[in-house]
């Protein structure tokens, strides 16, 4: 098993694109040594990194979010269980949010998803005279629940 990772190695383990792997390099989310040639080399570890940086975009995590979790990781050694379970406390709130708010919605979705846009008779009840249009902000499905309207963070 060789020591460093190639970037299509790191694509291929990991399912992010190399494009995807510049970047996070460049925004200092993960790290990566050069050949003489030039050529990034990742340390196997890198693999457990972009592993978080996917759980943590799929729970809603904005980079910057990212960023701040995994600084608190240690350097130079891979992550013991007790440094994963004091990062994913954080996460516990915003997942029960979410949990609820995804509730919310699936048991509205019957009759409306909530996007103000008066085309069934209960939107003449949620939203009447479009009211909606002059209150929403920002704009979207002006009754979903807030954490449900927040935008996708481009990752």
């Amino acid at each position: 098993m060789e020591a460093h990772l190639t970037v299509t190695d790191v694509a291929k383990r990991s399912g992010f694109a190399p494009s995807a792997l510049r970047y996070y390099e460049a925004q200092g989310l993960i790290s990566a040594a050069r050949t003489p040639g030039g050529r990034r080399q990742f340390e196997r570890i890198v693999l457990r990194r972009l592993a978080f940086i996917r759980a943590a975009s799929n729970v809603g995590l904005t980079l910057e979010e990212i960023r701040a979790e995994l600084d608190q990781l240690p350097e130079g050694r891979t992550p013991t269980a007790a440094d994963w379970k004091r990062i994913s406390k954080h996460w516990r709130g915003r997942l029960d949010d979410q949990i609820n708010a995804l509730k919310r919605l699936r048991d509205g979705l019957d009759s409306c998803i909530g996007c103000g846009c008066l085309s069934m008779g209960k939107c003449w009840i949620s939203n009447p005279g479009d009211v909606a249009a002059l209150t929403v902000d920002p704009p979207g499905a002006a009754y979903l629940p807030p954490l449900l309207r927040r935008p996708h963070p481009r990752v």
